[in-house]
């Protein structure tokens, strides 16, 4: 941030040593007005009376913005002072024009105008005092004048100071009058969804679960009767999927994009992925150990996507140009392990992955599905993630379970131990 806008940032910070500043310019102009001729020539000696008079005037406006009035009322009588000692007019007249002008910021107009007012009168007063000028003459307009001024100043300053903190909160008003509306318009939805799922799903389901067991019991004693419960089990599926396929149609907007058709991805998909990185010239060699076996579909797309992620970074962050994947179905769970063969530099640090925003969102995925996450350095060079991810019990031999899904194998790469071909 640099111009005007910084320095009025630097001003709010430091307030006491703006002030200071000010004061010691004014202090110094203070000192050299009286050597200064003027017109009529201004022939007051710079004395010792004049440094302390000048030291106690300026010296209050260090602190003018913690007590205005009392700055305001010290400036004032420290230039009448100097009026009487050594007719010093206008020399001391900074001060107090200045201690008006904060007064007007920090405090209500009424105050103001009656403080000016008063600095003004005694100015004016003790000019004629020590003078002899009247009131209509052009020295004690000038001090009224030149109050006049600082008050009006002040005064303006304060008020768009309020208008701008007036708008600042009514936009802030506005802006969580908006959020509440819309979480409140977010519950009622779901409060309605609820009831129309509630509605339109509980009660299909039940036809079909009540049918489904008048089907059981009669499949082998009474045929027809099983036949016109399944009859009624299909009617009560469709109306279902229809009733559900019109709920979720109310719940898309007009502009939200086409649904992919395409399944879920996952392991098998990794010779695809694979080959998709070596085009873009990263060498990728990935080996396979344990006996594949269906996935837990979340599982399944955790280890893809983490997969996936771990490669991109590889990729683009690490300078590496190959890397290895290892994927091990144990008993109980599945671990996915992506190495770089990185020399080190960049690829030893976690930062080197994105800025850890692809780590914490692999660590996420991992999380969910109630498994584990690591990543850091090698313990050499390069960089090793591993997610570690827990299996139902493998089925047995016996089982006639189906076989899994599992990754393909790159021609002319060799799979791990107990790869079963």
């Amino acid at each position: 941030m640099t111009g005007p806008a910084a320095w009025r940032q630097a001003v709010r910070a430091h307030p006491l040593v703006v002030d200071g500043v000010l004061a010691a310019a004014l202090y110094m102009a203070s000192l050299l007005a009286p050597l200064v001729p003027g017109d009529p020539p201004q022939r007051v000696p710079l004395t010792a009376t004049v440094a302390v008079l000048a030291t106690l005037s300026c010296g209050a406006l260090v602190v003018r913005r913690r007590w205005p009035s009392a700055v305001l009322a010290v400036t004032t009588g420290v230039s009448c002072v100097s009026l009487i000692v050594s007719d010093a007019h206008g020399v001391f007249l900074g001060a107090p024009v200045l201690a008006a002008f904060t007064v007007a910021m920090y405090t209500d107009r009424r105050t103001a105008w009656t403080a000016g007012a008063v600095a003004a009168f005694a100015f004016g007063l003790t000019s004629l005092a020590t003078s002899g000028w009247s009131w209509s003459g052009p020295g004690t307009q000038n001090l009224v004048v030149w109050i006049g001024m600082a008050v009006a100043a002040g005064d303006a300053v304060r008020s768009r100071r309020a208008y701008v903190v007036l708008l600042e909160e009514r936009a802030r008003r506005a802006e969580q009058s908006r959020e509440e509306e819309a979480a409140r318009r977010v519950t009622e939805e779901r409060l309605r969804i609820a009831r129309e799922l509630h509605d339109v799903a509980a009660h299909h389901i039940a036809v079909i679960s009540v049918q489904a067991g008048v089907a059981g019991h009669t499949l082998r004693t009474d045929p027809d009767v099983a036949e016109e419960s399944l009859a009624l089990v299909r009617q009560a599926s469709r109306s279902v999927l229809e009733e559900l396929s019109a709920l979720l149609g109310v719940l898309r907007r007009d502009d939200d994009p086409e649904a992919p058709v395409e399944p879920t991805r996952g392991l098998d998909g990794l010779d695809e992925l694979v080959g998709s990185f070596a085009a873009a010239g990263l060498q990728v060699a990935w080996t396979l150990s344990g006996r594949p076996r269906p996935l837990p579909s979340a599982v399944d797309l955790a280890a893809y996507r983490i997969v996936q992620e771990s490669l991109t970074n590889v990729h683009k962050h690490s300078g590496s140009s190959s890397a290895r994947v290892g994927v091990e179905y144990a008993p109980d769970r599945l671990v996915v392990r992506i190495r770089d063969e990185g020399g080190g530099g960049t690829t030893t640090r976690t930062d080197a992955y994105g800025g850890g925003r692809g780590i914490l969102g692999m660590r996420e995925r991992a999380i969910a599905v109630g498994g584990s996450f690591e990543a850091g350095p090698g313990p050499d060079t390069g960089f090793t993630v591993r997610a570690v991810m827990p299996l139902p019990p493998a089925p047995t031999a016996g089982d006639g379970a189906p076989p899994g899904r599992r990754p393909g194998k790159q021609p002319g790469e060799a799979s791990g131990e107990g790869d079963d071909g």
